[in-house]
C-alpha cells in the first residue's frame, strides 16, 4: 500500500522529527500508526498514514457518522443533538464575525450538507466541496445541494467568498500549503476564514494520552494546536481575527475516548472527564477539545 511519508515539515520547512506515540485505528482496521512532532515547529503528524488513493477503506465504517446519517445508538444520537445545537452557534458565528447576515459562503468538507443546507435558509449564497461521492449524492438528494468534487475547487471564482469555512476538515486534508494558497485565493479582501480543528493542547487529550479519540488515525493526518495552526495561517498571509473553545465536544470525544478502550458505563465516564475539560477550558479557553479559528486576510488587518 502506498503511504504518506513526511520527510519535510509542511510548515517550517525542517527534517528533524522524533516520535510522539502511537496510536490505534479503533473505527475500521485495527491498525497502529504513529504521531511524530517537528522538533523545530512544533507540528503534529501522522506519519506512513495510507496515501490519499487509498485511504478510502478508512473511513468505510458505519462508525464514521460525519458521513452518515444514522441516529442509531446513544452516542450517535448525541452526535446528531449536538450537531442541531451547533448548526446555530455556528451560524451565529459567522454572522458575528463577518459582519453580515447574507453574503456568499463555502463549505469545504461539506459532509452530507446540513451546515451549507442551514446557512441558506438563513439567506447566505453557498456552494459545498466534499471528496465523498456518496456524501455528495446524500446533501443532493436530501437537500438539493450541487456539491463539488474537491479537485473543481481551483475553478471557483478568485476573490468570490465572504466565508469560508472548514469544520473539522483541516486535518484530513494531505495537500496543506496548498489548500491553504487556495483559501486566500479564493476569500475576499474583507472576507473571514474558519477553521475548526482538535485540539492535541486540551485537557482531554492529555488525560487519554494515546487513547484519545480525535487523533482518528490514520483518517487525521495532522494534529493542529493554537500555537502551529496560527503559524500555518502566517504562513499564507492570514492573521488569526479570534478564537472560540467548543465546549460540547470534550464531552462526545471522552465518551467516544471511553467505549474504544471497552470501559463500562462510557457515557458516565465520559460525562464526568468531559465536565473537567470543560472546567478546564473556562480557566484557559486553549485547552478546549476542539477549538475555532478566524483568520482574515493580513492585508486587511493593516
Amino acid at each position: 500500500m502506498k503511504v504518506f511519508n513526511i520527510t519535510k515539515c509542511p510548515l517550517c520547512g525542517k527534517s528533524r522529527f522524533k516520535k510522539a506515540m502511537t496510536c490505534t485505528d479503533y473505527f475500521a482496521t485495527g491498525e497502529t500508526f504513529d504521531i511524530c512532532s517537528c522538533t523545530d515547529c512544533g507540528l503534529l503528524f501522522t506519519q506512513n498514514a495510507p496515501a490519499e488513493d487509498a485511504m478510502g477503506r478508512y473511513y468505510e465504517s458505519p462508525d464514521y457518522i460525519s458521513h452518515s446519517d444514522t441516529d442509531q445508538g446513544l452516542m450517535n444520537r448525541v452526535y446528531h443533538w449536538v450537531r442541531r445545537f451547533m448548526l446555530v452557534r455556528k451560524w451565529r458565528l459567522v454572522r458575528h464575525n463577518a459582519g453580515k447576515g447574507q453574503g456568499t459562503l463555502l463549505d469545504i468538507g461539506t459532509g452530507t450538507g446540513y451546515f451549507p443546507h442551514f446557512m441558506r435558509r438563513k439567506g447566505w449564497t453557498v456552494q459545498a466541496v466534499e471528496k465523498s461521492p456518496q456524501a455528495r449524492q446524500f446533501a443532493q438528494t436530501r437537500f438539493g445541494l450541487d456539491v463539488l468534487p474537491p479537485e473543481q475547487l481551483p475553478s471557483l471564482a478568485e476573490a468570490s467568498q465572504d466565508v469560508i469555512t472548514l469544520w473539522h476538515v483541516m486535518e484530513h486534508l494531505e495537500h496543506l500549503n496548498e489548500t491553504w494558497q487556495q483559501l486566500y485565493r479564493l476569500l475576499r479582501p474583507d472576507g473571514i476564514l474558519v477553521v475548526a480543528v482538535p485540539n492535541p493542547a486540551s485537557y482531554d487529550a492529555a488525560h487519554y494520552g494515546s487513547h484519545w479519540a480525535a487523533y482518528d488515525v490514520p483518517r487525521h493526518l495532522w494534529h493542529f494546536t493554537p500555537s502551529v495552526l496560527q503559524q500555518f495561517g502566517a504562513k499564507h498571509g492570514f492573521i488569526l481575527a479570534a478564537h472560540y473553545p467548543m465546549p460540547f465536544d470534550a464531552f462526545y470525544i471522552s465518551m467516544m475516548t471511553e467505549r474504544q478502550q471497552g470501559h463500562r458505563a462510557a457515557f458516565l465516564r465520559g460525562c464526568h472527564t468531559g465536565i473537567r475539560a470543560w472546567l478546564a477550558s473556562l480557566v484557559k479557553k486553549e485547552r478546549s477539545s476542539s477549538m475555532i479559528y478566524i483568520f482574515r486576510k493580513k492585508e486587511n488587518m493593516q
